[in-house]
């Protein structure tokens, strides 16, 4: 199996170390920062899932993809355009349909915020604000129903503003389950890496059997 683990907006592809630390996979793993995908483009959301389908071209057989938040809303996209190369979907704390009034208050935030506060975070403040307004609007409902390979949705018990949404996304995938993580809020491979783990590899044991 080729697992490919796509962070979120504010990670790194170090992000996933402490949860790949209790993880049990058999196959080749694969994180890659979300900046290099982009090969020098601008950032914007289409830029960002055109080096995201690409890269995933670069691979024969079916998919193992895992992606949190920003990572499950390309991750969910891909398997929605391309689902002959997608062999399991796992899902943290997803969004199908982005919150437009919620990404404009977050991106007003940002633009209040200092430079200083987006150090680390993959994207600075400025491509930060670009890749948000240019993710208003994003809708990917009437692609749902091309999904049905097994997916897993997760989401953090504290995690409040994206439970609807997994909630809501559960019930419109046809081979899909939904687990809470407790203790853990958005950024679950941060909050709760061993709990995650271990969610994971119990799903992806159970598909090999």
């Amino acid at each position: 199996m080729r697992y490919i683990f796509i962070h979120g907006l504010g990670q790194t592809a170090s992000s996933w170390d402490d949860t790949l630390s209790y993880m049990n996979c058999k196959g080749e793993v694969y994180c890659p920062e979300l900046l290099s995908l982009l090969r020098g483009s601008k950032v914007e959301y289409g830029s960002l899932y055109k080096g995201f389908f690409e890269y995933c071209g670069g691979f024969d057989e079916p998919l193992t993809l895992c992606g949190l938040s920003l990572g499950a809303v390309l991750t969910l996209n891909y398997a929605a355009d391309n689902p002959g190369k997608v062999g399991s979907l796992a899902l943290i704390a997803p969004q199908y349909k982005t919150p437009g009034l919620a990404l404009r208050l977050q991106n007003i935030a940002f633009k209040l915020a200092p430079r200083s506060a987006f150090q680390g975070m993959g994207f600075e403040k400025k491509e930060t604000i670009r890749l948000m307004d240019s993710m208003i609007g994003l809708d990917l409902t009437d692609k749902l129903e091309n999904i049905s390979v097994p997916t897993l949705i997760i989401c953090g018990e504290d995690d409040k503003p994206n439970k609807k949404a997994a909630e809501e996304l559960g019930s419109r995938l046809k081979n899909s389950r939904l687990e809470f993580i407790d203790g853990a809020g958005h950024a679950v491979n941060a909050d709760a890496p061993k709990k995650l783990a271990e969610t994971l590899n119990a799903f992806y044991a159970a598909l090999q059997k």
